[in-house]
């Protein structure tokens, strides 16, 4: 994965349909979708259950462009090689999630997988800031994680205090809830560069009309790129 800060819409399969991921998978990136956003949960970390390693591993070979897998759960790092043998590119943790980040980054790492520490609504900007020199992403949730269609809640505040804490280091600035053509354009004026949008990519399409699916992907990318550039 090279680096760079252009806009990517990263579609969260927790809003696809269940029954035919292989094909939803495929039908996103084919229709412009940059990354393919995953969202782990376990009933206990977040009041939801979804995807375990066998599940991200069978999606693993449609999975073209990125896979970035996000972690809600606790404890993370008995699990962090099972998600790198099911084939994460980039794999999330979130700081409230244990004690120690700093050695659940450099595990993420040692496995061979981008890090990413994600943050929720009510942690303050402050509490990565030294962590970001072994940090390739953060995820700043304008949602409280565990269900897909909530209502966005604004971080820009927070989004901008991490771009200008990150600097000239290559590490991404990735939103999680709530992203459609209306809060990307002020999510990516504060400096975020990866939206992961799960409703508005989804919504009206299917893998018989794909074409839904890239009319909205389009529609979040046009909305966010003219406020960042």
């Amino acid at each position: 994965m090279s680096f760079d800060r252009s806009i990517k819409i990263a579609p969260s399969i927790l809003s696809a349909d269940f029954a035919n991921f292989g094909a939803e998978i495929q039908a996103i990136e084919a229709q412009g979708a940059d990354w393919v956003h995953i969202d782990v949960m376990d009933g206990h970390f977040v009041p939801n259950l979804t995807f375990g390693p066998p599940a991200v591993k069978a999606f693993r070979p449609h999975v073209k462009t990125v896979m970035d897998v996000h972690l809600m759960i606790t404890p993370v790092d008995p699990y962090i090689q099972a998600y790198a043998d099911a084939g994460a590119d980039i794999l999330t943790a979130h700081i409230e999630a244990g004690p120690h980040t700093h050695r659940t980054l450099q595990a993420i790492r040692a496995a061979s997988m981008k890090a990413g520490v994600a943050l929720n609504p009510g942690t303050p900007a402050d509490a990565v800031e030294h962590l970001l020199d072994l940090t390739d992403l953060v995820c700043v949730m304008t949602v409280n994680p565990g269900f897909g269609g909530q209502k966005f809640i604004d971080m820009t505040d927070k989004v901008r205090k991490l771009r200008q804490m990150i600097g000239d280091r290559p590490v991404h600035i990735e939103i999680d809830g709530g992203v459609d053509p209306i809060t990307a354009p002020l999510v990516a004026a504060a400096g975020a560069d990866v939206l992961v949008a799960g409703s508005a990519v989804f919504k009206g399409g299917s893998v018989s009309s794909p074409e839904v699916y890239g009319k909205n992907i389009s529609a979040v990318r046009a909305a966010a790129q003219p406020a960042a550039a």
